[in-house]
Formats: C-alpha cells, structure tokens, sequence
C-alpha cells in the first residue's frame, strides 16, 4: 500500500511533464517510481532521476529542449505563469500536491532585484511524499516528560528536512499517545501541508490550522494572534524576519518546531542570522539529519 502512495505521487510529479518527457518517467519500473526524489531536466541534455542512490539518465532519453522547459512550467501553473511569479523569482514554485519545481534561467534584474526568469536552462522537480513513520525513531526524544521540547531540525538540502517535519507536526497535532497539541503552521511555500481548495493534500493532524503561502513571518504573526496554537511550525528559517517572530512567540510561551539548513551544530553557530534563537533558548532539541551510504542518518541532541 505504502509503495503504491509512492508510485502515485511519482506519476503525478510525472504529469507536469510534455507528454515525450512523460512517457520516459512512466517507464521507470515501479520500485524505482516508489523511491525517486526529484526529475531533472537540463536544456540539451537527457531527463535524470535523483534516487537515493545518486542521480541517472532515463535509458533511451532525447536531450530536453528549451521549449520542453517552458511547457513543464506552462503544464504546472495551468498556462497561468504570471500566477506564480512571485514564487518563481525565488528560484522556485510549489504545484497542488506539495511538488517543488526549481528553475535556472537568465535572470532579468530591475532596480536591483530579480524580476523575472527567461531563456530557461534546468528544471528540477522535487517529487513530494508523506513518509508515516518517519519520525518514530525521533519523536519520543523531543519529550520531556509531558511536555513537548522545542525543536530545531537541521540538514543539508534535500536531507529531508520537510518530511521529518510534517510527520512532526502531524504527530503532535494527533497526539499519538499524548494529548494532542494544537500546532499553527507557516506553510510559505506550500510544501508542508500542500493545501488545495482550503484542503490540506497531506495529512497533518486532526489539530492543525495552516496559513498557506504567506511571508513566514507574516504568518507566524498571524497565526500567534489568531489562532491560540500551543506549538508553531515552519520549514527552511532563512530571515532576520522569520527569526524575530519565533523569538516573540517563545517570548508568549509556544513550543517551536522548525528547520534550517545547516550540516550540524557548528555549521548553525558560524551564521549570525541565528544568533538571536541561540542565545535566547528558543529551542531545546537538536535534531541533525545526514545522508551515508546506508542511508539517512538521525542524531538528536540537547540544546
């Protein structure tokens, strides 16, 4: 059952392909659909996909073409580009199910900042999934007693940050064991609770109120102010913004379950931005995410 959700989120990152394109991610046997973590496509050279166990050309793949790329892009935001430009001049937008499509091109600047991608050069599109389970070897430990330990989840890109968070935050949200906490979620990019039409596409938890593709500051704010939760999350801390809202919300008593990118403790510690989060305790646990040979691995620590 678990290996055919897989293979479902797989084919439906696969249809924002063009349909050549497509038909080669559809090829793919079913044990490899279940475990892939991204396609990538790059102008002039073969489809790849990223597996755990490294990244490989679709056998038989045509180079992808310049054209191919603004398909995949026209495909995912319904011919509607203009719709998710914002989000596109991060480098990046999310589609309905919690799929994260990454764009390189030449950047058109204007006062200083990016306005616009064009003359697309690589796509990558990074296949969203719901891992139950994947925190069962963490949860128990960010306890202390009955009450929930605020968390900080760290890990290079794609050492997945996200899918230990929203099986988090689920989790708490459920109780599994323990009361159920009300958690508020800063969803920014529309990754972890992949809401559509005001419907969360993965489950987080009977108790969970998300505010979906808000500034993450914004909506730390808003849910603190509105919402009463007793545990606020957010994916991928990366402001001075963001940081100043975590810090008034542990300053008003809430548990704070967060991730950021950094490779351990010491990597955290060199980046001033976290500085303020560090030195006020605004969080107790640690929980660093690597990849090996074997594997993931999880190691948690006290702050």
């Amino acid at each position: 059952m678990r290996e055919q959700g897989d293979v479902t989120r797989y084919l439906q990152a696969a249809a924002l392909l063009p349909l050549h394109l497509r038909r080669q991610a559809e090829g793919l046997d079913k044990a490899t659909q279940a475990v892939a973590e991204e396609l990538r496509l790059r102008a002039g050279r073969p489809m790849t996909v990223v597996c755990p166990t490294g990244e490989r050309p679709l056998s038989g793949g045509e180079p992808v073409s310049p054209a191919d790329l603004s398909l995949v892009v026209e495909i995912a935001t319904r011919a509607s580009a203009h719709t998710a430009m914002e989000r596109m001049r991060s480098g990046f937008f999310t589609v309905p199910g919690g799929h994260r499509i990454g764009i390189c091109g030449s950047a058109v600047v204007k006062e200083g900042a990016v306005f616009n991608l064009r003359q697309l050069s690589s796509l990558a599109i990074r296949i969203a999934r719901q891992v139950p389970g994947a925190a069962a070897s963490v949860a128990d430990r960010l306890w202390e007693g009955n009450r929930f330990q605020s968390t900080l989840i760290l890990s290079p890109p794609g050492g997945g940050k996200t899918t230990l968070l929203r099986e988090l935050i689920r989790q708490l949200s459920d109780g599994e064991g323990r009361p159920p906490l009300r958690v508020g979620v800063a969803d920014e990019r529309g990754e972890l609770a992949a809401m559509y039409n005001g419907l969360p596409q993965f489950d987080v938890g009977r108790q969970t109120d998300v505010m979906d593709g808000c500034p993450k500051a914004d909506g730390l704010m808003m849910l603190l102010r509105g919402m009463n939760p007793q545990v606020l999350a957010a994916d991928e801390i990366t402001a001075p913004q963001d940081c100043a809202a975590l810090l008034l919300a542990a300053n008003c008593g809430v548990h704070l379950l967060c991730t950021a990118h950094a490779a351990d403790l010491e990597d955290l510690k060199t980046r001033p931005l976290y500085r303020p989060l560090l030195e006020n305790h605004c969080f107790q646990k640690l929980v660093v995410l690597s990849r090996r040979p074997e594997g993931r691995f999880c190691q948690v620590y006290d702050l």
